[in-house]
């Protein structure tokens, strides 16, 4: 037939056959003058392979499958299968067993609980954003704004009258987001759990269609619709991707062929029991070629702007989550896993090489080195690294009653000491919402009042840290119970004042992180930061300015409180004479009582503060040679410009 030709066989078999989807799977072709559907699946340990659909009445006798030499690739041409027909591979093993299996690389798949994979058509779809596309090109990631709303599209809104899981589909979801997204003054959105996955409480971090965005939400062009309206409107999309591990569903990767084809065998390497899940064999070439072909094809296909890589940690360490004696050493006898260092920096060079406009994170939670580092100087290659370590120690230090902070000040200024050792997002993810860890709002100590008051500061402590930002959602209004999948986030809570206050608060945080670049071009770059008061643990208060490493031409001053003491006299220096203006203030005097109209009549959107001034004393304080005299009010941030 020769649609994949020896020459597809020889690179797929050495892992370089970067755009292999175009070739395995199922795809409408015309052969010898009939047309129809070539179908190819790589089971090299099979015995036989046969295609089963809605074309042949699942019928495993009729279009048996032929292998292709000695590639481990079989291929079939079936001209009466047509789109979004439904079908599977069984697998004849070597020990006689019949395995029914998904196809690894389908363009789209059964609503589950069907687990069927079905014929697509995803190189029609026409694209618009032209524009956007061309403009990534040019753009230096790490000198842009980038503020990310993490989303999961089945609990962001629901609609019961769709059906009993209340499931928006891609293109309402596109069309409700995109005028949120721009109301708060986000650049991202990243969504979770995109690729097909059989179980809602996985959040589609155990996939079993690689190249099928779930059907949960409609098919190939809805979800080309939801990315190109979202590029339409300047708005970037990251998917979170996973090829850490898959899960062991009999229909998906698992023992494809009857053998640990896409897994390592040895359990000790090839499993995660904590998670009850396998891990890629990235010894093997075609396993590596499966995953970094899957991450260029959303690149390729659906125009996605970055990856996040989820669970890079279980990746690089042999012993991660498991016991001594369960796990196996490399060949110099530690803990790193040799091969999957080696697959992280292949797929992060190939993708700057063929596809320069996207960036790749890692969610990696350990200190291992050099992780955004360049490849060619022994570091990973990633674009970005989560700061995990900021976020856990942080929220430590949130969480402590006020009259204890004092004691746990160095878990709010450590991370400044390797903030620029790394290109890093900070994160308030979806995992400090779940599984008992309270909302983010109900982290914070004290009563109602106070708990806003802490969250307030705290969002704006992370706006003045160096590294990228991102929110989940429901946290930008301050969402009261932990997050499900299987509910809406709590949108009522916008009738309520403190809530309503809480949403346009971070609406104007996320203004100002975009409008000077002192918060978001130099991140990297040590200077960028400067400490005015590092050590002010008796009163639980920090003053740092962000500024160009050069001047202080646009430089920002912050002073956060966390404490429930009024000064009304506080003294904090800063390096120049001259006026200070105030562009952020955290306080505010809205109670419980408050309506909702008292609150918005006094909001003025067009101004991130009204114009409060200070003037510098020449006198030394802090160790700089000038003063500011400010009162400081009971959990106020303050950020002054100069």
């Amino acid at each position: 037939m020769n649609f994949i030709t020896e020459a597809d066989r020889y690179v797929f078999a050495e892992g370089n056959h970067y755009e292999i989807y175009n070739k395995m799977g199922a795809h409408f072709a015309e052969i010898d003058g009939k047309k129809g559907v070539y179908f190819a699946v790589w089971a090299p340990n099979a015995v036989g392979v046969s295609v089963i659909g809605e074309f042949n009445q699942w019928d495993m006798n009729v279009n048996i499958m032929e292998e292709l030499g000695t590639s481990g690739i079989w291929e079939a041409f079936i001209p009466n299968a047509k789109k979004w027909d439904m079908y599977k591979y069984v697998i004849r093993t070597r020990d006689g067993r019949l395995l029914y299996k998904a196809d690894p690389y389908a363009f789209h798949s059964e609503l589950r609980p069907g687990t069927a994979s079905k014929i697509a058509d995803i190189d029609h779809f026409k694209w618009s954003d032209s524009r956007w596309i061309e403009k990534q090109e040019k753009v230096n990631h790490s000198e842009r704004p980038m503020a990310i709303y993490e989303v999961h599209l089945g609990s962001w809104k629901k609609d019961y009258s769709r059906g009993e899981d209340g499931f928006l589909d891609y293109k309402t979801l596109a069309d409700k987001l995109v005028p949120y997204i721009k109301e708060m003054g986000y650049t991202h959105v990243e969504l979770m759990g995109i690729a097909e996955h059989p179980f809602d409480g996985s959040w589609g971090y155990q996939v079993t269609g690689y190249y099928s965005p779930t059907s949960r939400y409609g098919g190939p062009s809805e979800f080309m619709y939801f990315v190109n309206k979202m590029h339409r409107n300047d708005i970037g999309v990251i998917l979170d991707w996973v090829p850490a591990h898959f899960p062991k569903d009999a229909f998906g990767l698992a023992e494809f062929d009857g053998t640990p084809l896409y897994e390592y065998p040895d359990p000790r390497k090839g499993e995660h029991a904590d998670w009850g899940t396998k891990v890629f064999n990235y010894e093997k070439n075609e396993v590596r070629g499966f995953l970094i072909a899957n991450a260029l094809f959303w690149i390729d296909k659906y125009h996605i702007d970055g990856l996040r890589v989820d669970a890079v940690a279980s990746m690089l360490y042999l012993d991660y989550g498991r016991r001594d004696g369960d796990w196996v050493r490399n060949k110099y006898g530690d803990n790193k896993n040799l091969e999957a260092i080696e697959f992280l920096k292949h797929l992060n060079s190939i993708m700057k090489k063929r596809q320069k406009r996207a960036f790749v994170i890692a969610e990696e939670s350990t200190a291992f080195p050099m992780v955004t580092g360049d490849v060619e100087k022994g570091g990973l290659g990633f674009s970005f690294k989560w700061n995990m370590g900021w976020m856990n120690d942080f929220l430590e230090y949130m969480k402590a009653d006020p009259l204890f902070r004092k004691g746990n000040h160095n878990k709010a200024t450590f991370s400044l000491t390797y903030a620029n050792s790394e290109n890093y997002i900070l994160v308030l993810s979806h995992d400090e919402v779940v599984h008992l860890k309270c909302s983010m709002i109900n982290k914070m100590p004290g009563y109602t009042v106070d708990k806003f008051a802490n969250l307030k500061g705290a969002y704006t402590f992370m706006f003045g840290h160096p590294g990228k930002k991102l929110l989940f959602m429901g946290q930008e209004f301050a969402m009261i119970h932990e997050w499900s999948e299987a509910k809406e986030i709590e949108w009522y809570l916008l009738n309520e004042p403190l809530h309503m206050e809480m949403k346009e608060y971070v609406h104007r945080l996320l203004t100002m992180y975009k409008k000077y670049p002192a918060l978001y071009k130099y991140d990297s770059d040590g200077r960028s930061f400067e400490w005015v008061n590092a050590d002010d643990a008796d009163r639980s208060i920090f003053s740092f300015i962000r500024r160009t490493p050069k001047d202080y031409k646009g430089a920002l001053l912050f002073i956060c409180n966390f404490t429930p003491i009024d000064r009304p006299d506080y003294c904090v220096g800063v390096p120049k004479e001259g006026v200070y203006k105030q562009v952020l203030s955290s306080y505010s005097e809205t109670t419980e009582e408050d309506t909702l109209g008292v609150y918005l009549a006094r909001c003025d959107e067009e101004k991130l503060e009204p114009t409060v001034k200070y003037k510098a004393v020449k006198e030394e304080c802090d160790k700089l040679p000038y003063r500011l005299n400010i009162h400081l009010r009971p959990f106020e941030a303050l950020v002054l410009e100069f």
